[in-house]
């Protein structure tokens, strides 16, 4: 049963990584620090700056509660 949640965390490890970076990632389009893709919907909308935000906190908060058992 221990390998079992041994791949659980790692996935919900891989999940908090990717909701980070992803929320990161939506925050400076946001903001238009990042321009990429051009034609994007969330460029230099102040709304992805705080969606962004949100889901990197999500993410760390994954990554804290899945590490801290």
């Amino acid at each position: 049963m221990d390998g079992v949640y041994s791949v659980i965390r790692i996935i919900l490890t891989i999940m908090g990584v990717l909701m980070f970076l992803s929320g990161i990632l939506w925050a400076l389009q946001g903001a238009g620090l990042v321009m990429w893709p051009a034609n994007s919907f969330m460029l230099k909308d102040p709304k992805w700056v705080f969606n962004g935000i949100l889901m990197a906190n999500f993410g760390l908060l994954q990554l804290y509660v899945v590490r801290s058992r």
